[in-house]
């Protein structure tokens, strides 16, 4: 298959969004920009398109997609949604959406399996993102995984995407690099226990909108482990939740102490630091590549968005072993921590 590589300015977006809502029409999938991440975007409605996903990305059936919509009474075509949960879903939509707030919510028994891994909940988000949310009113509810092979480092730029699936979809979508750089924040709320309690929120993963603002709204609590002899794939509620994923290529080691590191004689090495010269993990060793998240500032947030785009630098930089310092986890270093947690081969 011949990849297509449309670029959508300032002034033409919307023809472009116009063609991607065509082809995802007609059965294809179609790379979008997202204010997260790239997505990898089919209908809802076709169990064809919803096949190509998975076989473009060679991502395992057990791990669920994300729904995209692109108004809120879209909610409803996908979600069954309880008197007793409504209130709670209404003030985190209207506080949240739209943008980088993923919600696991029951189902419609009309969404497909191929989306829920065969749960009876569904992953909704409603993106920021004008090209996508612009798609999403088009052609109606998309579900978009990363644009990326299974496991590997997200793509926040429409060259990451071309490197990873150029030759297996139809088109990517050029809308520049994403703002945010991390994927959603995934949680499954649940009604207050009892008056005068706040709701639950299970966090089911870490991202681009931190703990601290949705605790105005919930008790955040992390989801329970499987009982011992039931880890299955099958356990998987949301997408990003294996223990191994966001990977380079290249072996990512990630040491709380620059003493952890022990070089090797003849071996190239890189490292991914937040602080760059201010810290101990740079001035310790003469690496043979090395990128700051945060120049001068050592600002988390700006080191998440060029997260994903320093760890695609370093793995193809020929080196033998990436090393990353710890990051502190306030804010979205939370997020950031478990990427890196997650690409690395030591954790």
């Amino acid at each position: 298959m011949k990849t297509e590589l449309l670029t959508a300015d300032l002034f033409e977006w919307k023809d472009v969004a116009k063609q991607a809502a065509e082809i995802i029409s007609n059965g294809e999938v179609v790379a979008l920009p997202t204010e997260t991440v790239y997505g990898l975007a089919a209908s809802i409605h076709n169990e064809e398109a919803l096949k190509k996903v998975f076989t473009a990305k060679e991502r395992p059936s057990y791990d669920p997609l994300i729904v995209h919509i692109g108004t809120v009474s879209d909610l409803d075509e996908i979600a069954e949604i309880s008197e007793e949960l409504r209130p709670i879903v209404d003030q985190l939509i209207e506080k949240f959406w739209p943008g980088a707030l993923t919600l696991v919510l029951p189902k419609k028994e009309s969404i497909s399996d191929l989306i829920t891994s065969g749960l009876d909940t569904v992953a909704v988000r409603m993106p920021s993102h004008e090209i996508m949310q612009e798609v999403c009113k088009l052609a109606g509810p998309l579900a978009a995984p990363s644009a990326n092979r299974f496991g590997r480092i997200s793509p926040t730029s429409a060259s990451a995407v071309e490197k990873e699936l150029d030759g297996r979809i139809a088109l990517i979508v050029d809308g520049g690099a994403c703002r945010e750089g991390l994927e959603s924040t995934i949680i499954k709320p649940s009604p207050a226990p009892s008056e005068g309690k706040k709701a639950i929120f299970t966090l089911l993963r870490p991202g681009a909108v931190p703990r601290e603002q949705l605790r105005e709204f919930g008790k955040i609590e992390k989801p329970k482990p499987p009982k011992k002899g039931e880890e299955t794939p099958q356990t998987v509620e949301a997408p990003g939740l294996l223990d191994s994923h966001y990977a380079p290529i290249t072996p990512l080691f990630l040491y709380d102490s620059i003493d952890e590191f022990k070089p090797e004689e003849g071996k190239k090495y890189g490292l991914l630091s937040l602080k760059g010269e201010n810290g101990d993990f740079f001035k310790a060793y003469q690496w043979d590549k090395e990128i700051t998240l945060s120049p001068g500032s050592g600002k988390i947030s700006e080191g998440a968005v060029r997260f994903f785009w320093a760890l695609r630098q370093l793995d193809e930089a020929g080196l033998d072993a990436i090393i990353a310092e710890p990051m502190h986890t306030a804010n979205v270093g939370e997020a950031l921590m478990d990427r890196l947690k997650k690409a690395s081969v030591n954790r």
